[in-house]
């Protein structure tokens, strides 16, 4: 009976509980740490979308349950979404479902589609549930590369050939957490047609649709292309677009039978979210859409301040293209570290939280990931801290075995 439990045994310990431990001790020790780890937006939900939540909640007969694959109204406003920024025409009744957030959606359809001992083939480095998803339910993961480009297509082919059994599934996350990539319309037509040579399903995870730095050059969906809802579902979510991530709203759209698969799966285990709050969810998109303009100019103020006080600092991060974070790879003198190694020094000597690179998978242990979840004043005090400790005498290595202990 003392046997971890099964599907716990295949979940490695979390990452990001050591430094999550570290930053609890310093802060209970009174140490003011800015804390870049989490992508866990700062500003608040619109006053408009919070009007509509109170408005609602007044009803009483918004309080008895909900639907799980959300309510009529915030479907359509869904598919209207989709028409007027991808062109995309849905049915809200057979392929749209509202869900508790991307992740809840991502892992209850890993549930509806998997079989034990199915093979899901997952970018390195990715978020975690993108691939944890599919392992607590029975699958393997096979690991491709990360970059929208032919590499990824390359491996995809090479995976589908050589992997026994032949895959069934395969993630893209673009924008991508953490890696802060972007892919092109060309490059998602390529990956519908190694989707169906190959008979794999596609799960898109778009949830910074709306976080890009290039006005003119706003990301696509894998459903522009022609055919793409042959195999593909995607996963958008309100929790960065509207600053409402406590909210916990999401979708899944597209492929009718993927689709019909999560919303019977989400029908045994819950009732959807509080009707308020997906009324709420409709009104941010139907509403008027000037706040997603400012979330994107605050977030690209926040990134270049924060690259080029990095660069001035001696470390050459790169500017991120889209999403909340900068993917940042270690400074050579500290590599040796380890991701984890290297956030707890950070910590210790800079007082920044950022979140080690490990986490989302074994080749991202050379980066760190930065977000960009604290005003300019907290991100000039977090690069003083930074510039201090790589320009300063605590600058030189320590020993690996040093930074495990602190």
């Amino acid at each position: 009976m003392a046997e971890e439990f099964h599907r716990i045994r295949r979940l490695p310990p979390y990452v990001f509980a050591e430094v999550n431990s570290a930053k609890a001790k310093a802060r209970a020790a009174a140490e003011d740490i800015v804390d870049l780890g989490m992508g866990n937006p700062d500003s608040p939900t619109p006053p408009h979308i919070v009007a509509k939540l109170v408005e609602a909640v007044q009803d009483p007969r918004t309080h008895r349950y909900s639907m799980s694959k959300g309510i009529p109204g915030l479907r359509k406003a869904l598919a209207g979404y989709y028409e007027r920024r991808f062109g995309v025409r849905l049915d809200p009744e057979k392929e749209v479902v509202a869900t508790l957030g991307s992740k809840e959606g991502l892992a209850n359809l890993a549930q509806a589609i998997t079989s034990p001992g199915d093979t899901i083939l997952v970018p390195n480095p990715s978020y975690p549930i993108h691939q944890f998803g599919f392992i607590i339910a029975g699958a393997t993961a096979r690991s491709i590369p990360y970059t929208p480009d032919d590499a990824m297509l390359s491996a995809i082919v090479q995976a589908c050939r050589h992997s026994v059994p032949r895959p069934t599934a395969l993630i893209v996350n673009f924008p991508s957490n953490p890696t802060a990539l972007l892919a092109s319309r060309d490059f998602y037509a390529e990956l519908v047609k190694v989707a169906k040579a190959n008979d794999l399903f596609i799960l898109s995870d778009l949830a910074y649709a709306e976080l890009y730095f290039d006005e003119g050059n706003p990301p696509p969906s894998v459903l522009e292309i022609p055919g793409a809802r042959d195999c593909t579902v995607e996963f958008t979510s309100l929790s960065k677009t509207y600053n409402m991530p406590g909210w916990r709203m999401g979708f899944a759209a597209g492929n009718e039978r993927l689709i019909s698969a999560l919303a019977r799966v989400k029908s045994y285990l819950d009732y959807g979210a509080f009707t308020p709050i997906q009324v709420a969810a409709a009104a941010a998109l139907n509403g008027p859409q000037d706040c997603v303009a400012e979330m994107r100019a605050l977030y690209r103020e926040r990134r270049d301040v924060l690259v080029k006080g990095l660069h001035q600092a001696g470390w050459d991060v790169p500017p991120c293209e889209g999403s909340m974070f900068l993917w940042a790879p270690i400074p050579e003198k500290f590599r040796h570290l380890g991701s984890v190694g290297f956030s707890k020094l950070l910590l210790d000597k800079a007082k920044v939280a950022v979140a080690p690179g490990i986490g989302f998978g074994e080749y991202g242990d050379g980066h760190v990931r930065i977000a960009l979840v604290e005003n300019k004043e907290r991100i000039r005090q977090a690069l003083r801290g930074i510039r201090g400790f790589l320009q300063g005498d605590n600058a030189g290595p320590v020993a690996p075995e040093a930074a495990v202990a602190k």
